[in-house]
C-alpha cells in the first residue's frame, strides 16, 4: 500500500527515526512543487518530519527549525529539488510577510515547501498539496495523519 494511503488513516511512530523514515518514504509520492502544511503542538515531530523529507530529496544538510529566521532553504545535489522549510510560529497572521520574505524567489521548480504552523501564517497564498497533522498520543508515541490538500 502506498505510504500516502496509510497516512490518510494515520501512522503511529515510536521514535524520531520512524518519523524520519515515513517522511522519507513519502517523497516519491509527492507531486512536483509540493506544498505541505504541518500542524501539531510543540514537540509533535514537525521538524523531524522535515528531516525525513530532506533525506528523501537527497539532502544531507543539518535540518533545524527555522523558528527564528522564519525559513530555511536546502538544495538537493542529486535531483535539483529545493526544500523550503517555513516556520510560521512568529508570523502572527501578517499577510504582508509573504512579500517581505520573498519566498516565491526561492520557489523555482522543482521545489517542496513545508510550512509548520500554517494557521499562524494567515490565509495561505498557495494551495497545499498535502495537509499533515502530527500529534503526541502518549509518551513516546506520535500519530501522523495526512489529508489531500486542494493543490493536488
Amino acid at each position: 500500500m502506498p505510504i500516502l494511503e496509510t497516512l490518510e488513516t494515520g501512522i503511529v511512530t515510536e521514535s524520531s527515526d520512524q518519523t524520519i523514515g515515513i517522511a522519507e518514504s513519502l517523497v516519491p509520492e509527492l507531486p512536483t512543487n509540493a506544498i505541505l502544511t504541518l500542524e501539531g503542538d510543540l514537540g509533535a515531530g514537525k521538524t523531524t518530519f522535515v528531516k525525513g523529507l530532506a533525506l528523501g530529496f537527497g539532502i544531507h544538510d543539518r535540518i533545524t527549525s527555522p523558528t527564528f529566521n522564519i525559513f530555511n532553504c536546502y538544495e538537493s545535489v542529486s535531483n535539483s529539488t529545493t526544500l523550503l522549510h517555513l516556520d510560521a510560529y512568529r508570523l502572527e497572521g501578517d499577510p504582508s510577510i509573504v512579500d517581505e520574505l520573498m519566498l516565491e524567489d526561492f520557489m523555482k521548480p522543482p521545489f517542496c515547501l513545508a510550512i509548520e504552523w500554517p494557521k499562524l501564517f494567515g490565509p495561505l497564498p498557495w494551495k497545499p498539496s498535502l495537509e499533515l497533522t502530527l500529534s503526541i498520543e502518549s509518551p513516546g508515541k506520535h500519530l501522523i495523519r495526512a489529508s489531500q490538500g486542494t493543490g493536488l
